[in-house]
Parts: structure tokens; C-alpha cells; sequence
């Protein structure tokens, strides 16, 4: 296993394995035991950095979530796991009722949120510290001082360790890290969004987002990581959900000239390297220029193996320049 720094300040910064395991079904879509041999081998081969949400996955069975936090609370207890693993979570996105979502009733970033819903995942953990802690989506009903000052709270107290942000605009990003920047309080170092070698269109709106997509990383946020040395991009979906193996699960928002060409490139040096699409891709976000840490989820000992197999993988400059610059 590889690792990477994350973090700034030397009571809470960590270094972490390169590849992050995503727990996001574990304990509901995936049952308890395939959950507790796939956390066992992620460890047993040096992973220590695992993600999951207070909201994890509430879809599953139309409840609030929860699921994903409780079982790894179990798993840390069966195993006597204590602050070696690195767990992050996320609040926000959290239904605040059984068959409603994030889009029209999430819990929002209030301060009072903030506080009782980290409360709830240390509990469901079992922790005393959450060592990373996400705005998970945008509240745009709170105001940003609120939201940032109440994270701040928390990290001051010694609950919370860092702080990141998930699926929000850059220049809200910006502006928060701003306003605790002002104010001596800790700011956003983490930032997680969708990334993979294939692009998405981005101006395709949703119920979420009417003026297209916030949650993947773009050009602009691309470039505010590149000028920003002390930010890490943890990128989630980098294999898009099984869809460069299943082509038929690539979501419409892929279907533009672009992707082919990026696809052949990928394909060629998958060949070259006797690798898979997959560790490619993984491979090319884990060794680029960029801070990226790839966050993958598996259902299967067989997939959590392809994975892992990729932080070995040394691809060559010239690779990487052909990765980097297919249009």
C-alpha cells in the first residue's frame, strides 16, 4: 500500500492509504459478512482510510439512513479497531423522514444539525473523534458563516478531527474557507466529488442542481486544486459504477463525441500494461500531478482485489501524457 497526507494540522492531519474503500452499502445491499471480510482484507492489505455517511443508504429500504456508520461501529468492536483505520463521514444529505430524500427534506447544515447529527455517527461508530467529517450537499436556507463556525465548534472541542466538503459550487467552497480563514477557524481540506478518466457533460440540469452538475470535478475545480497545495481531492465513483466493464450502465450524461476517444486510450494502455480499464483508471488518478485519492466501493473480495492491484501499477510519463491529453 501507498499513502498520502492529508490535513494540515499536526493534531489532526493523517496519512492515509491512496485508495479509500467506499462502505456506502455495506451493512444494507451488502450483507454483515461479505461487509466484514471485505473491510478485513482492505486492512489486511494496509488500507486504513474508509468512507461512509449518516444517510448511507437510505434508499435501500425508504428509512434515513444509518446503516453503512452501524455496521462499521460493529466491525471496529468485533476487531478492536481503534484510530489506526481512518474513518470519514458525511451529515447534511440525511432525509429528515422515512420515504422523503435529500432532495426535498435533507437535514441541512445548520448549526444544530451539525452538532446532533455528528453526535449520531460517532455514537453509530463508536468513536469519540470523527476523524474527517463532510458537508455533505449545499443549504442554501443556512447561512455560510453558521455552517462553517459550526464545524469549527466541533474540531475545537477534539469531536472532529478535519473537515471536508463534497458537491458543492467551487465559489462556495471559496467563500467558506474564506470566512474561516477570517475568523482563526478551520476550513474545508478535503474535498470529495465524482471523478473518473471519462467526462460527463456538466450542463445537464436535475432536481438537485437546475444549472447542471456541482458534484463532479471540473475544469474550475481541477484548477482551484491545482493552485491550492494544502487541498486533497478525494474523488468518489472513479469506475462509474461498473460501467467500463458494463458499457450499458454508463449514464446518458456520458454519451457525447468525447468518450470514445478517451475509452481508446484507455483501452490501449490497459493493453500495454497487461492491466485492467479499471486499474487503469485507478492507477492514473493515484499517481497523477494532482493531490487525488481515488474512493472506490466493491461488492466482492474479486473487485476489492482488481483494486488494490492498481496501486502497484506504474504507468510511464508517456502514458500519462496520452491519458492526460485525449480529447
Amino acid at each position: 500500500m501507498k499513502y498520502r497526507t492529508i490535513g494540515t494540522d499536526p493534531k489532526n492531519r493523517r496519512e492515509v492509504s491512496v485508495l479509500a474503500l467506499g462502505a456506502m452499502l455495506f451493512g444494507s445491499r451488502t450483507d454483515e459478512e461479505t461487509s466484514f471480510a471485505l473491510l478485513d482484507r482492505y486492512v489486511e492489505a494496509g488500507g486504513n482510510f474508509i468512507d461512509t455517511s449518516d444517510n448511507y443508504a437510505y434508499w435501500v429500504d425508504g428509512g434515513q439512513g444509518g446503516q453503512s456508520e452501524e455496521l462499521l461501529g460493529r466491525w471496529r468492536r468485533s476487531r478492536g479497531i481503534g484510530a489506526e483505520v481512518f474513518i470519514a463521514t458525511k451529515l447534511g444529505a440525511r432525509p429528515l423522514a422515512p420515504g422523503t430524500g435529500y432532495v426535498d427534506n435533507a437535514e441541512g447544515l445548520s448549526a444544530k444539525v451539525i452538532r446532533e447529527s455528528a453526535e449520531r455517527s460517532r455514537e453509530r461508530l463508536g468513536v469519540d473523534k470523527l476523524d474527517l467529517l463532510y458537508a455533505h450537499i449545499e443549504d442554501y436556507d443556512v447561512p455560510l458563516r453558521e455552517t462553517v463556525e459550526g464545524f469549527g465548534e466541533l474540531v475545537a472541542e477534539g469531536t472532529v478531527g478535519l473537515l471536508g466538503v463534497s458537491n458543492h459550487a467551487v465559489w462556495r467552497v471559496e467563500r467558506a474557507r474564506a470566512i474561516a480563514a477570517a475568523a482563526g477557524l478551520p476550513g474545508y481540506e478535503v474535498l470529495q466529488y465524482a471523478h473518473s478518466h471519462l467526462r460527463p457533460r456538466l450542463d445537464v440540469p436535475d432536481d438537485f442542481w437546475p444549472d447542471g452538475s456541482l458534484g463532479h470535478a471540473g475544469a474550475e475545480l481541477l484548477s482551484y486544486l491545482r493552485e491550492e497545495p494544502t487541498l486533497t481531492l478525494v474523488a468518489y465513483s472513479p469506475l462509474l459504477k461498473g460501467a467500463y466493464t458494463h458499457p450499458d450502465r454508463l449514464p446518458a450524461d456520458y454519451d457525447h463525441p468525447g468518450t470514445p476517444a478517451r475509452l481508446k486510450v484507455l483501452e490501449e494502455v490497459a493493453r500495454e500494461t497487461g492491466a485492467t480499464v479499471n486499474q487503469v483508471v485507478l492507477a492514473w488518478q493515484i499517481g497523477g500531478a494532482l493531490p487525488i485519492l481515488p474512493l472506490a466501493g466493491v461488492s466482492t473480495l474479486a473487485q476489492l482485489e482488481e483494486n488494490l492491484a492498481a496501486v502497484d501499477l506504474e504507468l510511464t510519463e508517456e502514458q500519462r501524457a496520452r491519458l492526460d491529453g485525449v480529447r
